[in-house]
């Protein structure tokens, strides 16, 4: 098993030519956000523009698109039909993954919610977008039932659990995934055919043909809501501008305890936010390119 480092970093990371356009940077979906989870659209969304995607292209229920686009002014934006409970009504599965196929990346599963709706959406497009995809959050939790449904893929995807989501995901315990977190990502990657990025204190990733990273980067200060929405968007930009899955998840868990550390440093474990976070990639990269 290797650690992550400024070397991997650097892998995933590319160099922006003189005469870059957004359309030659990747572009990015995030199929993300319900009513009362808008937050975790907007870190996702901030965190993938700080990491350099060409365009960020945003699809939510119609009811949280205000506040999304009062908080992220660069975005493209899909405000959606929605349930009578402002989730992202499967009426839109047709239309998501047409934007799907027009994209470089997607991400799904930020602040999605769980429930009939998400789940048929959400397995609509493990089984039918050929980008690669970053599956977070809700997205896993629409599948716990039938995490089977990921040898369906006809593209490269990265999962993104944390020890509860990995635990429903296995019909197991938190306790018992952190009692063997490497083998349990090992075991899943290889079962399961997706890059594996079992999250915590030691973060570690797997891809299905054996390659493992751990990573070192990263503080107790992270522990707090919106992290992994941050971590996901860091991910898909990194995997919208061309990084192969295992180097973007890899590099973009290390980036993220990165500027976790820079955050801890300015403001202190206890006080620092997700959001302060975000604000810390620019440093970060200048730090490590």
């Amino acid at each position: 098993m290797k650690e992550t480092d400024r070397l991997l970093f650097n892998k995933a990371v590319f160099n922006r030519p003189d005469d870059s356009n957004k359309g030659t940077l990747g572009s990015l979906l995030c199929i993300c956000g319900s009513y009362g989870m808008a937050g975790a659209t907007i870190m996702a969304g901030k965190a993938a523009l700080r990491c350099g995607i060409g365009l960020l292209k945003i699809a939510v229920p119609k009811s949280i698109y205000p506040v999304c686009a009062t908080n992220i002014l660069e975005s493209v934006y899909y405000p959606l039909e929605e349930t009578s409970n402002g989730v992202i009504s499967s009426k839109n599965t047709d239309f998501l993954l047409e934007m799907c196929e027009k994209s470089s990346a997607v991400v799904i599963g930020c602040g999605l919610s769980v429930c009939d709706d998400t789940k048929n959406l959400v397995q609509s497009v493990i089984t039918n977008c050929e980008k690669p995809l970053v599956i977070d959050a809700d997205a896993l939790n629409c599948i716990c039932n039938k995490p089977e449904i990921l040898k369906n893929l006809k593209a490269p995807a990265i999962i993104t659990p944390h020890p509860g989501e990995m635990a429903r995901l296995l019909h197991s315990t938190p306790k018992t995934v952190n009692s063997n977190r490497e083998n349990t990502a090992i075991d899943f990657a290889k079962k399961f055919g997706v890059v594996t990025v079992l999250k915590g204190a030691g973060t570690i990733i797997a891809s299905p043909d054996g390659e493992v990273y751990i990573n070192h980067t990263g503080n107790s200060g992270m522990a707090t809501g919106g992290s992994g929405d941050v971590l996901s968007g860091i991910i898909g930009s990194l995997l919208a501008q061309g990084a192969a899955p295992i180097n973007a998840a890899a590099a973009g868990v290390f980036l993220h305890g990165t500027i976790g550390d820079l955050a801890a440093e300015k403001l202190g474990k206890i006080s620092m936010l997700p959001t302060d976070m975000i604000d810390m990639i620019p440093t970060a990269y200048l730090k490590l390119m």
